[in-house]
């Protein structure tokens, strides 16, 4: 099998690594056809989010990317078997659409999260109400131009059917994983013998921060248990001020760390923080660091959501789940793991063996490529009407 992996996705974004990467360790042919869009990766697509797209400089950068991409695309030898749109692919799609076309390719666009949904999460809809709109409508008609649709988890899939209007059978079900490359077990340097509970993250909503300070609270007089917030974000500031509100000392906030230097933090730990918001995302979406505390054979403590548990990933034998956007249900998860060595070792042992079995890059692209071999070869009707009049005109 050959993919061409097309479009202006961030080729550091830890998704399309991890499929490209896992394509490649199952023998696909990867050809990536990508130009840079964003320079500055979330941070430059929530400036443009709050109005920012209206700059006539930026949308002359935009039309002299895709003009190049265009022009590489079509320099291409035409041996591939389908398009893969690497995510962000939303908006790469209105020129893939046609190219694809044009070569008569599957166009499979790797949705993984809703540019809309993102913008309400972020609270981005109340800055620019015009911008919230715009992209419902272009993502609207985004997952119609694909031929196939890649989302994380079923229950993903159920959602975004709802807010657009289409079948969960037109998307297919890959899991985000984790890159095998960066994590993995490590040797626990040596550390001071307090409980090291670490959350990392954007600081978004749904990832429940606001609950972890909380928790943190209720365990202020357990001196041995303490939290460290790693990362930069939305609700940073808010938290920072929370645990300057309550005096605690059992909270130590770090700056984002690179994922080349992330695991060697992850490994100084004792338990992964996953998330604990119940915004519609939180709900139908598990996050990477649930999977790389998995990869580490770290104890992973997270919210009890759809996603996960109706995941093959179980309570007590893989992770260990609560009541989310509970600060006492946090508390209590985190202080039964302090107190039972045996059961974190459980936890973490059995977490690494499910992650070597479903969840490497390998692994979550096998699942791709399983689909890729039963949709090879057909088409949807409407995709396959406009190349048969393609073909008609030629």
């Amino acid at each position: 099998m050959h993919i061409c992996y097309f479009g202006t996705y961030d080729q550091q974004y830890a998704r399309n690594q991890i499929l490209i990467n896992g394509l490649r360790a199952n023998g696909v042919t990867v050809t990536e056809c990508h130009e840079t869009l964003w320079q500055d990766g979330t941070w430059e697509k929530i400036a443009r989010a709050k109005g920012g797209w209206r700059s006539p400089a930026f949308l002359w950068r935009v039309l002299c990317i895709y003009a190049r991409l265009a022009r590489r695309f079509l320099a291409l030898p035409r041996d591939y078997d389908v398009i893969v749109l690497g995510y962000t692919g939303q908006f790469d799609i209105y020129l893939a659409r046609w190219l694809a076309w044009w070569v008569r390719k599957p166009l499979v666009l790797d949705v993984l999260i809703s540019v809309y949904q993102e913008t309400i999460e972020r609270g981005l809809d109340r800055v620019s109400p015009l911008t919230a709109r715009l992209l419902y409508a272009v993502e609207w008609l985004a997952l119609r131009l694909a031929d196939y649709l890649l989302l994380d988890t079923p229950e993903h899939a159920k959602h975004l059917g709802q807010l657009y209007g289409l079948s969960p059978a037109r998307f297919w079900w890959v899991p985000l994983g984790a890159d095998d490359r960066f994590y993995e077990p490590l040797p626990a340097p040596a550390r001071d013998n307090r409980f090291h509970v670490v959350y990392y993250g954007s600081f978004i909503p749904l990832h429940g921060v606001d609950v972890i300070v909380e928790a943190a609270n209720q365990l202020r007089d357990q001196p041995d248990i303490v939290f460290d917030l790693v990362g930069e974000g939305q609700e940073r500031a808010s938290a920072e001020a929370r645990v300057a509100e309550l005096g605690l000392t059992n909270v130590t906030f770090y700056g984002w760390i690179s994922k080349e230097f992330i695991a060697a933090e992850i490994a100084k730990t004792d338990v992964v923080l996953g998330m604990f918001g119940t915004t519609r995302q939180s709900t139908c979406q598990l996050q990477n660091k649930i999977y790389e505390g998995m990869a580490m054979a770290k104890p992973v403590i997270t919210g009890r959501v759809p996603a996960i548990t109706h995941s093959v990933i179980a309570h007590g034998q893989h992770v260990w789940m609560c009541e989310p956007n509970n600060p006492t249900a946090l508390a209590d998860a985190v202080l039964t793991l302090y107190r039972d060595p045996a059961l974190r070792t459980r936890l973490a042992e059995q977490g690494h063996q499910l992650y070597l079995q479903a969840f490497t890059p390998a692994h979550v692209a096998r699942r791709l490529i399983n689909y890729l071999e039963g949709a090879l070869g057909t088409m949807p009707a409407a995709a396959s009407a406009v190349c048969e009049q393609a073909r008609a005109s030629e």
